[in-house]
């Protein structure tokens, strides 16, 4: 215990050193969304609208209470606060780990993921707010496990924060479970999005910027074109909806196609959701981990601070004994080291897809696709019927070790 929270201590320190500009790290700025952007955002939000003229504003409503949320401490500046809070949440995170891994089968491993994990993706992790949305997840899966109405009440508020804690849902088990966290996350949904509504206009104005995105130049989809640079493809890179992305002949399909994955990616999910027998107290954590994977690997876009949502998933997958997430999660977290080599380390090399630019993005991406496969083999095997491991040539005991009486 005093190793991990001495670790912590060490490497949120050495963050909080490189968002304050004490340390200096190499490539863009990554603290510039924070001071000029967010408190862009926080100004027009306390004049009494959403950022309507803004076409970065991709985010649900309630994503408006992130960058609000610097308020809290008015005797910092907007930034300061800002990093302050973050580091709040990764604290909470901590906390919540290690209080459930005082549980009957569960462990540590899940707080030293996160302990570790974070500080490898380098500054960028404090200068946005994704760990904000991180640590609602986490709190939400670890109080699911005998509250199902609090983990539903919680992934509806993350997916206004962020749209991606829906994903949560996705491995309550059948009957009750799912009854009691389906509808507090409907109802939750339903009453926030009145009241996002009811109290500024534009709440719904991410809807259209975020269909209007292209292909980001760090996703998967777009290694196609940095591949085709060297074959002499003329296309382009610019900045668009707050981010680099190709533009050009055929991108335009191949956007589409990145669609497409991930139109088949939820079509696995659901598959998977009708045939699954076995719920074990585990299953949400996995299933909410392959699902974030998913969707992330076939995203048009794949920025940097995606990672964190990666790691904190698959935390409190660790967190319990009898979860089989341990591979994918190694996979996530040298993936997440080599994310801060290609941003903002190596970023003037993927923009312009040399060597080490194109070397960077294969290694990250491929890993996530690996990451992603193991993750989606290791859930359909342990839950579907009639799937047997090779190992054992039956369901996984440590599945079955911990899991609840569940439906039929």
């Amino acid at each position: 215990m005093r190793l991990l929270l001495a670790t912590w201590i060490l490497t949120r320190a050495a963050l909080l050193l490189c968002v304050f500009k004490v340390f200096t790290v190499p490539g863009p700025d990554v603290t510039s969304d924070v001071s000029v952007i967010y408190h862009g955002w926080y100004e027009v939000l306390r004049a009494g609208s959403y950022p309507l003229a803004d076409v970065t504003w991709q985010y649900p409503p309630a994503a408006a209470l992130a960058v609000l949320s610097p308020a809290l401490l008015p005797f910092l500046e907007y930034a300061s606060a800002f990093f302050v809070l973050v580091l709040a949440c990764d604290a909470l995170v901590l906390l919540l780990l290690l209080y459930a891994s005082g549980r009957p089968g569960t462990r540590a491993a899940g707080a030293w993921v996160w302990v570790a994990g974070v500080p490898l993706l380098g500054p960028t992790v404090y200068a946005r707010y994704d760990l904000m949305v991180t640590a609602v997840a986490v709190a939400a899966l670890l109080a699911g496990v005998r509250h199902p109405r609090v983990l539903g009440a919680l992934a509806a508020f993350g997916a206004l924060m962020k749209v991606w804690p829906v994903l949560l849902l996705a491995g309550t088990a059948r009957g009750r479970a799912t009854r009691l966290s389906w509808s507090a996350a409907a109802v939750t949904a339903g009453g926030l999005l009145l009241a996002a509504a009811a109290a500024l206009p534009g709440a719904f104005a991410f809807l259209t910027f975020q269909r209007d995105r292209g292909l980001e130049v760090e996703s998967l989809g777009a290694l196609v074109f940095h591949l085709a640079r060297q074959f002499g493809w003329e296309g382009r890179v610019e900045l668009r909806y707050g981010s680099m992305e190709f533009a050009g002949a055929h991108v335009g399909p191949v956007s589409t196609l990145a669609l497409g994955l991930s139109v088949l990616a939820l079509g696995w999910l659901l598959v998977w959701r009708l045939r699954a027998r076995t719920f074990a107290v585990h299953t949400p954590a996995d299933a909410a981990f392959t699902a974030v994977l998913l969707f992330t690997t076939t995203s048009r876009v794949i920025s940097p601070q995606y990672m964190v949502w990666l790691v904190g998933l698959a935390s409190v997958c660790l967190v319990f004994r009898g979860s089989r997430m341990a591979p994918p999660a190694c996979l996530v977290l040298v993936a997440t080291g080599v994310t801060l080599l290609e941003f903002p380390l190596g970023f003037a090399h993927v923009v312009a897809s040399d060597a080490e630019g194109v070397a960077l993005l294969v290694v990250r991406n491929g890993l996530l696709l690996a990451a992603t496969l193991s993750a989606a083999r290791r859930l359909w095997r342990e839950t579907v019927p009639g799937v047997r491991t090779g190992r054992e040539g039956r369901f996984s005991r440590a599945a079955r070790a911990d899991t609840p009486a569940s439906a039929p």
